[in-house]
Protein backbone atom coordinates (compact mmCIF):
# COMPACT_ATOMS: atom_id res chain seq x y z
CA UNK A 1 0.00 0.00 0.00
CA UNK A 2 1.12 3.42 -0.94
CA UNK A 3 -0.47 6.13 0.20
CA UNK A 4 -3.68 4.36 1.36
CA UNK A 5 -4.22 3.10 -2.16
CA UNK A 6 -2.75 0.16 -3.33
CA UNK A 7 0.54 0.00 -4.41
CA UNK A 8 0.93 -3.38 -6.48
CA UNK A 9 -1.03 -6.37 -7.43
CA UNK A 10 1.07 -9.59 -7.49
CA UNK A 11 0.53 -13.17 -6.52
CA UNK A 12 0.39 -14.62 -3.26
CA UNK A 13 4.08 -15.85 -2.05
CA UNK A 14 3.99 -16.27 1.72
CA UNK A 15 8.07 -17.45 1.29
CA UNK A 16 8.53 -14.08 -0.68
CA UNK A 17 6.46 -11.48 1.56
CA UNK A 18 8.90 -8.42 2.29
CA UNK A 19 10.07 -7.95 5.93
CA UNK A 20 7.96 -5.76 7.99
CA UNK A 21 4.85 -5.85 5.87
CA UNK A 22 1.72 -6.44 7.69
CA UNK A 23 0.13 -9.35 6.10
CA UNK A 24 -4.30 -9.99 6.86
CA UNK A 25 -4.92 -13.63 6.62
CA UNK A 26 -7.88 -14.22 4.51
CA UNK A 27 -8.78 -17.35 5.75
CA UNK A 28 -10.08 -18.25 2.33
CA UNK A 29 -12.78 -15.45 1.95
CA UNK A 30 -13.73 -13.25 -0.68
CA UNK A 31 -11.72 -9.60 -1.33
CA UNK A 32 -14.36 -6.92 -2.18
CA UNK A 33 -14.58 -3.47 -1.94
CA UNK A 34 -15.57 -1.69 1.17
CA UNK A 35 -19.17 -0.30 1.23
CA UNK A 36 -19.78 3.31 0.07
CA UNK A 37 -22.76 4.39 1.88
CA UNK A 38 -23.63 7.63 0.36
CA UNK A 39 -27.28 8.14 1.93
CA UNK A 40 -27.76 7.91 5.62
CA UNK A 41 -28.88 10.04 8.29
CA UNK A 42 -26.17 9.69 11.62
CA UNK A 43 -28.57 12.20 13.35
CA UNK A 44 -31.43 10.12 13.69
CA UNK A 45 -30.68 6.58 14.19
CA UNK A 46 -31.72 4.78 17.34
CA UNK A 47 -29.50 1.93 16.60
CA UNK A 48 -28.05 -0.18 20.03
CA UNK A 49 -31.32 1.17 21.85
CA UNK A 50 -34.26 -0.54 22.45
CA UNK A 51 -37.19 -0.73 19.82
CA UNK A 52 -39.37 1.30 19.79
CA UNK A 53 -43.08 1.72 18.63
CA UNK A 54 -43.25 2.84 15.23
CA UNK A 55 -45.48 6.59 15.27
CA UNK A 56 -44.40 8.67 12.37
CA UNK A 57 -47.80 10.26 10.45
CA UNK A 58 -47.68 10.24 6.58
CA UNK A 59 -45.77 12.55 4.36
CA UNK A 60 -42.26 14.41 4.76
CA UNK A 61 -43.78 17.39 7.27
CA UNK A 62 -45.99 14.63 9.29
CA UNK A 63 -42.82 12.55 9.59
CA UNK A 64 -40.41 15.34 10.06
CA UNK A 65 -43.01 16.76 13.01
CA UNK A 66 -42.79 13.09 14.79
CA UNK A 67 -38.69 12.99 14.73
CA UNK A 68 -38.97 17.04 16.16
CA UNK A 69 -41.15 15.93 18.92
CA UNK A 70 -39.16 12.36 19.77
CA UNK A 71 -35.44 13.14 18.95
CA UNK A 72 -34.27 14.77 22.77
CA UNK A 73 -36.30 12.26 24.78
CA UNK A 74 -33.90 9.38 23.38
CA UNK A 75 -32.15 7.39 26.06
CA UNK A 76 -28.56 8.48 25.05
CA UNK A 77 -27.71 11.89 23.61
CA UNK A 78 -27.73 12.69 19.56
CA UNK A 79 -24.00 12.90 19.63
CA UNK A 80 -23.71 8.88 21.20
CA UNK A 81 -26.34 7.82 19.06
CA UNK A 82 -24.35 9.11 15.81
CA UNK A 83 -21.47 7.77 17.09
CA UNK A 84 -22.64 4.24 17.28
CA UNK A 85 -24.11 4.30 14.49
CA UNK A 86 -21.07 5.04 12.23
CA UNK A 87 -18.99 2.46 14.29
CA UNK A 88 -21.61 -0.15 13.41
CA UNK A 89 -21.24 0.62 9.98
CA UNK A 90 -17.80 0.76 9.96
CA UNK A 91 -18.07 -2.75 11.69
CA UNK A 92 -20.12 -3.79 9.04
CA UNK A 93 -17.56 -2.90 6.31
CA UNK A 94 -18.90 0.44 5.34
CA UNK A 95 -15.43 2.55 5.01
CA UNK A 96 -17.31 5.68 2.70
CA UNK A 97 -20.05 7.19 4.12
CA UNK A 98 -21.45 10.54 2.96
CA UNK A 99 -24.22 11.38 6.03
CA UNK A 100 -26.82 13.85 6.07
CA UNK A 101 -27.02 16.22 9.39
CA UNK A 102 -30.69 17.99 9.81
CA UNK A 103 -30.42 21.54 9.60
CA UNK A 104 -33.46 23.91 10.87
CA UNK A 105 -34.89 26.10 13.80
CA UNK A 106 -35.70 23.34 15.61
CA UNK A 107 -32.69 21.85 16.46
CA UNK A 108 -30.21 24.60 15.28
CA UNK A 109 -26.59 23.42 14.21
CA UNK A 110 -26.76 20.53 17.58
CA UNK A 111 -27.49 17.78 14.75
CA UNK A 112 -24.65 18.92 12.45
CA UNK A 113 -22.16 19.44 15.28
CA UNK A 114 -23.08 15.69 16.45
CA UNK A 115 -22.30 14.24 12.78
CA UNK A 116 -19.38 16.16 12.73
CA UNK A 117 -18.21 14.72 16.20
CA UNK A 118 -18.62 11.22 14.85
CA UNK A 119 -17.19 11.79 11.78
CA UNK A 120 -13.51 12.78 13.92
CA UNK A 121 -14.29 10.28 16.58
CA UNK A 122 -13.88 7.78 13.54
CA UNK A 123 -11.36 9.93 11.12
CA UNK A 124 -9.30 7.22 11.19
CA UNK A 125 -11.22 4.63 10.44
CA UNK A 126 -13.42 5.84 8.03
CA UNK A 127 -14.43 8.67 5.53
CA UNK A 128 -17.24 10.77 5.93
CA UNK A 129 -18.59 13.29 4.32
CA UNK A 130 -21.66 15.43 5.82
CA UNK A 131 -24.18 16.91 3.94
CA UNK A 132 -26.05 20.21 5.74
CA UNK A 133 -29.59 19.14 5.16
CA UNK A 134 -32.75 21.67 5.37
CA UNK A 135 -35.38 18.33 6.43
CA UNK A 136 -37.74 20.79 7.11
CA UNK A 137 -37.47 23.27 4.02
CA UNK A 138 -35.62 26.42 3.57
CA UNK A 139 -38.31 28.32 3.33
CA UNK A 140 -40.78 27.56 5.74
CA UNK A 141 -39.53 28.75 9.16
CA UNK A 142 -37.13 32.03 9.15
CA UNK A 143 -33.67 31.94 9.90
CA UNK A 144 -33.16 28.26 7.75
CA UNK A 145 -31.03 29.54 4.53
CA UNK A 146 -29.28 31.48 7.45
CA UNK A 147 -28.63 28.29 9.44
CA UNK A 148 -27.22 26.43 6.42
CA UNK A 149 -24.86 29.15 6.08
CA UNK A 150 -23.50 28.64 9.38
CA UNK A 151 -23.24 24.65 8.39
CA UNK A 152 -21.22 25.42 5.08
CA UNK A 153 -19.14 28.10 7.02
CA UNK A 154 -18.19 25.12 9.92
CA UNK A 155 -16.94 22.69 7.68
CA UNK A 156 -20.12 21.13 5.72
CA UNK A 157 -18.90 19.25 2.63
CA UNK A 158 -22.36 18.95 0.99
CA UNK A 159 -25.30 21.94 0.20
CA UNK A 160 -28.40 19.98 0.77
CA UNK A 161 -32.11 20.11 -0.60
CA UNK A 162 -35.34 19.00 -0.75
CA UNK A 163 -38.84 18.52 -2.39
CA UNK A 164 -38.46 22.32 -4.16
CA UNK A 165 -42.17 22.29 -5.21
CA UNK A 166 -44.05 20.08 -2.73
CA UNK A 167 -42.55 21.60 0.65
CA UNK A 168 -41.21 24.73 -0.12
CA UNK A 169 -43.77 25.48 -2.99
CA UNK A 170 -41.58 28.03 -4.64
CA UNK A 171 -39.03 25.94 -6.73
CA UNK A 172 -37.36 29.02 -7.75
CA UNK A 173 -36.29 30.54 -4.81
CA UNK A 174 -35.59 27.02 -2.86
CA UNK A 175 -33.13 26.58 -5.34
CA UNK A 176 -31.84 30.22 -5.84
CA UNK A 177 -30.32 29.05 -1.79
CA UNK A 178 -29.76 25.65 -2.84
CA UNK A 179 -27.48 26.88 -5.65
CA UNK A 180 -26.13 29.94 -4.61
CA UNK A 181 -24.84 28.56 -1.19
CA UNK A 182 -23.17 25.29 -3.02
CA UNK A 183 -21.69 28.09 -5.67
CA UNK A 184 -20.40 30.49 -2.90
CA UNK A 185 -18.73 27.85 -0.80
CA UNK A 186 -17.60 25.78 -3.79
CA UNK A 187 -19.24 22.66 -2.27
CA UNK A 188 -21.18 19.71 -4.65
CA UNK A 189 -25.39 19.37 -3.84
CA UNK A 190 -27.48 16.57 -2.89
CA UNK A 191 -31.26 17.26 -3.11
CA UNK A 192 -34.00 14.50 -1.87
CA UNK A 193 -36.32 14.47 -3.93
CA UNK A 194 -39.77 12.17 -3.15
CA UNK A 195 -42.25 14.09 -5.49
CA UNK A 196 -44.52 12.16 -7.40
CA UNK A 197 -44.79 12.12 -11.26
CA UNK A 198 -44.90 15.03 -13.41
CA UNK A 199 -44.59 17.30 -10.51
CA UNK A 200 -41.17 15.40 -9.55
CA UNK A 201 -40.01 15.41 -12.95
CA UNK A 202 -40.80 19.39 -13.49
CA UNK A 203 -38.14 19.69 -10.15
CA UNK A 204 -35.75 17.67 -11.87
CA UNK A 205 -35.55 19.14 -14.81
CA UNK A 206 -35.47 22.54 -13.11
CA UNK A 207 -32.29 21.20 -11.08
CA UNK A 208 -31.14 19.80 -14.35
CA UNK A 209 -31.30 23.10 -16.07
CA UNK A 210 -29.18 24.95 -12.97
CA UNK A 211 -26.81 22.09 -13.05
CA UNK A 212 -26.19 23.29 -16.81
CA UNK A 213 -25.95 27.05 -16.69
CA UNK A 214 -24.21 27.06 -13.52
CA UNK A 215 -21.49 24.32 -14.95
CA UNK A 216 -21.90 22.29 -11.81
CA UNK A 217 -21.96 19.09 -14.15
CA UNK A 218 -20.51 15.93 -12.19
CA UNK A 219 -21.67 18.27 -8.82
CA UNK A 220 -25.04 17.45 -8.34
CA UNK A 221 -27.25 14.18 -6.68
CA UNK A 222 -30.69 13.54 -6.56
CA UNK A 223 -31.02 11.04 -3.24
CA UNK A 224 -34.50 9.08 -3.57
CA UNK A 225 -36.65 10.10 -6.32
CA UNK A 226 -38.26 6.73 -7.23
CA UNK A 227 -41.93 8.45 -8.35
CA UNK A 228 -39.90 9.46 -11.13
CA UNK A 229 -39.41 6.60 -12.71
CA UNK A 230 -43.33 5.39 -13.28
CA UNK A 231 -44.77 7.97 -15.20
CA UNK A 232 -43.92 6.59 -18.93
CA UNK A 233 -41.04 5.54 -21.28
CA UNK A 234 -40.43 8.57 -22.28
CA UNK A 235 -40.01 10.15 -19.49
CA UNK A 236 -37.40 7.84 -17.95
CA UNK A 237 -35.63 7.94 -21.19
CA UNK A 238 -35.12 12.06 -21.14
CA UNK A 239 -34.54 11.57 -17.01
CA UNK A 240 -31.06 8.84 -17.80
CA UNK A 241 -30.54 10.72 -21.02
CA UNK A 242 -29.95 14.21 -19.32
CA UNK A 243 -28.46 12.45 -16.06
CA UNK A 244 -25.85 11.08 -18.02
CA UNK A 245 -24.99 14.65 -20.36
CA UNK A 246 -24.67 16.39 -16.75
CA UNK A 247 -23.06 13.81 -14.99
CA UNK A 248 -25.74 14.16 -12.26
CA UNK A 249 -26.06 10.84 -9.70
CA UNK A 250 -28.52 9.36 -7.99
CA UNK A 251 -28.64 7.46 -4.52
CA UNK A 252 -31.23 4.92 -3.62
CA UNK A 253 -31.98 3.34 -0.50
CA UNK A 254 -33.93 0.17 -2.32
CA UNK A 255 -37.81 1.35 -1.36
CA UNK A 256 -40.12 -1.66 -2.00
CA UNK A 257 -43.05 -0.50 -4.11
CA UNK A 258 -43.91 -0.47 -8.00
CA UNK A 259 -41.27 2.23 -8.96
CA UNK A 260 -38.27 0.59 -8.90
CA UNK A 261 -34.90 2.66 -10.53
CA UNK A 262 -33.62 1.47 -14.16
CA UNK A 263 -30.56 0.59 -13.11
CA UNK A 264 -29.50 -1.36 -16.33
CA UNK A 265 -30.44 1.43 -18.29
CA UNK A 266 -28.50 3.73 -15.71
CA UNK A 267 -25.53 1.89 -16.00
CA UNK A 268 -25.39 1.80 -19.61
CA UNK A 269 -25.79 5.07 -19.83
CA UNK A 270 -22.92 6.03 -17.45
CA UNK A 271 -24.81 7.33 -14.63
CA UNK A 272 -23.48 6.79 -11.22
CA UNK A 273 -26.10 4.98 -8.75
CA UNK A 274 -25.01 4.60 -5.11
CA UNK A 275 -26.93 3.41 -2.23
CA UNK A 276 -27.72 3.90 1.03
CA UNK A 277 -29.13 2.69 4.40
CA UNK A 278 -31.42 5.87 4.81
CA UNK A 279 -32.71 6.55 8.72
CA UNK A 280 -32.41 3.23 10.99
CA UNK A 281 -34.13 2.07 13.56
CA UNK A 282 -35.50 6.15 13.63
CA UNK A 283 -38.00 8.58 14.31
CA UNK A 284 -39.09 7.74 10.58
CA UNK A 285 -38.53 3.84 10.22
CA UNK A 286 -38.14 0.59 12.27
CA UNK A 287 -35.74 -0.75 8.82
CA UNK A 288 -32.03 -0.19 9.25
CA UNK A 289 -29.19 -2.28 10.77
CA UNK A 290 -26.33 -0.48 9.38
CA UNK A 291 -25.07 -3.67 7.58
CA UNK A 292 -25.06 -2.51 3.83
CA UNK A 293 -24.49 -5.53 2.54
CA UNK A 294 -27.96 -6.69 3.92
CA UNK A 295 -28.80 -3.51 1.91
CA UNK A 296 -27.43 -5.15 -0.87
CA UNK A 297 -29.95 -7.57 -0.70
CA UNK A 298 -32.86 -5.68 -0.14
CA UNK A 299 -31.13 -3.62 -3.29
CA UNK A 300 -31.19 -6.93 -5.21
CA UNK A 301 -34.75 -8.80 -4.15
CA UNK A 302 -36.46 -5.12 -5.15
CA UNK A 303 -35.01 -5.36 -8.71
CA UNK A 304 -36.14 -8.96 -9.15
CA UNK A 305 -32.49 -9.90 -9.76
CA UNK A 306 -31.74 -13.74 -9.49
CA UNK A 307 -28.65 -14.08 -11.83
CA UNK A 308 -25.05 -13.96 -10.11
CA UNK A 309 -24.37 -11.05 -13.02
CA UNK A 310 -27.11 -8.88 -11.26
CA UNK A 311 -26.50 -9.67 -8.28
CA UNK A 312 -23.13 -8.35 -8.53
CA UNK A 313 -24.42 -5.52 -9.88
CA UNK A 314 -26.29 -4.95 -6.87
CA UNK A 315 -23.32 -5.34 -5.39
CA UNK A 316 -21.37 -2.86 -7.07
CA UNK A 317 -23.47 -0.07 -7.17
CA UNK A 318 -23.03 -0.53 -3.15
CA UNK A 319 -19.09 -0.10 -3.35
CA UNK A 320 -17.63 0.94 -5.81
CA UNK A 321 -20.81 2.93 -7.64
CA UNK A 322 -21.30 5.03 -3.91
CA UNK A 323 -17.73 5.71 -4.29
CA UNK A 324 -17.58 7.36 -7.56
CA UNK A 325 -20.55 9.49 -6.16
CA UNK A 326 -18.12 10.44 -3.07
CA UNK A 327 -15.12 11.12 -6.00
CA UNK A 328 -15.90 11.75 -9.18
CA UNK A 329 -12.27 10.70 -10.66
CA UNK A 330 -13.67 7.01 -9.65
CA UNK A 331 -14.98 5.79 -12.84
CA UNK A 332 -18.44 5.25 -13.05
CA UNK A 333 -20.37 1.87 -13.91
CA UNK A 334 -20.78 1.14 -17.72
CA UNK A 335 -22.92 -1.27 -17.69
CA UNK A 336 -24.58 -3.96 -15.12
CA UNK A 337 -21.70 -6.32 -16.09
CA UNK A 338 -18.66 -4.18 -15.44
CA UNK A 339 -16.60 -5.27 -12.25
CA UNK A 340 -13.91 -2.96 -11.58
CA UNK A 341 -11.08 -5.09 -10.83
CA UNK A 342 -7.88 -3.89 -8.13
CA UNK A 343 -5.63 -2.03 -9.93
CA UNK A 344 -2.77 -0.33 -8.89
CA UNK A 345 -3.41 3.28 -7.60
CA UNK A 346 -6.84 2.40 -6.74
CA UNK A 347 -7.95 3.41 -2.71
CA UNK A 348 -7.25 0.51 -0.37
CA UNK A 349 -10.69 0.17 0.81
CA UNK A 350 -11.95 -3.49 0.88
CA UNK A 351 -13.54 -6.34 2.67
CA UNK A 352 -13.15 -9.69 3.20
CA UNK A 353 -16.27 -11.76 4.05
CA UNK A 354 -17.15 -15.39 3.41
CA UNK A 355 -18.50 -17.21 0.56
CA UNK A 356 -18.54 -19.27 -2.22
CA UNK A 357 -18.74 -16.67 -4.49
CA UNK A 358 -20.27 -13.05 -4.39
CA UNK A 359 -24.36 -14.02 -4.76
CA UNK A 360 -23.72 -16.24 -2.18
CA UNK A 361 -22.23 -13.65 0.33
CA UNK A 362 -25.06 -11.41 -0.32
CA UNK A 363 -27.42 -14.43 0.26
CA UNK A 364 -26.11 -15.14 3.55
CA UNK A 365 -24.69 -12.34 4.87
CA UNK A 366 -21.97 -13.76 7.04
CA UNK A 367 -20.83 -12.12 10.03
CA UNK A 368 -17.02 -13.40 9.50
CA UNK A 369 -15.87 -10.15 7.92
CA UNK A 370 -12.16 -8.51 7.94
CA UNK A 371 -12.63 -4.53 7.58
CA UNK A 372 -9.43 -2.12 5.45
CA UNK A 373 -9.53 1.02 5.04
CA UNK A 374 -6.79 3.06 3.22
CA UNK A 375 -4.77 -0.32 3.72
CA UNK A 376 -4.98 -1.05 7.35
CA UNK A 377 -7.56 -3.35 9.07
CA UNK A 378 -9.94 -0.91 11.33
CA UNK A 379 -12.57 -4.18 11.86
CA UNK A 380 -12.24 -7.62 12.14
CA UNK A 381 -14.86 -10.24 12.71
CA UNK A 382 -17.55 -7.12 13.83
CA UNK A 383 -15.16 -6.13 16.93
CA UNK A 384 -14.00 -2.80 16.15
CA UNK A 385 -10.00 -2.36 16.35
Amino acid sequence: MVGGRVGSVVAHDPSAAPSGVAVIEGRGRLLLPSFSDVHVHLDSNRLGLPFREHTGAPGVWGMMLNDRNSWRDAETSIGERAQTGLRMMIERGTTRVRSFAQVDTDCGLEKFEAVLAARQMYRDRAEVKVIAFPQAGLLLENGTAELMEEALKAGADVMGGIDPCALDKDPVRHLDIVFGLAEKYQVPIDIHLHEPGELGHFSAALIADRTRSLGMQGNVTISHGYPLWGVSEAHTRTLVETWAELDISTATVAPGGRFQLPLADLADAGVRVGLGEDGQRDYWSPYGNADMLDRTWQLAFVSGYRSDHLIEHALAVATVGGASILDRTVPRLASVTDRPGTSVGDPAEFLLVSGDCVSAAVMDRPSDRTVIHRGRVVADQLALV
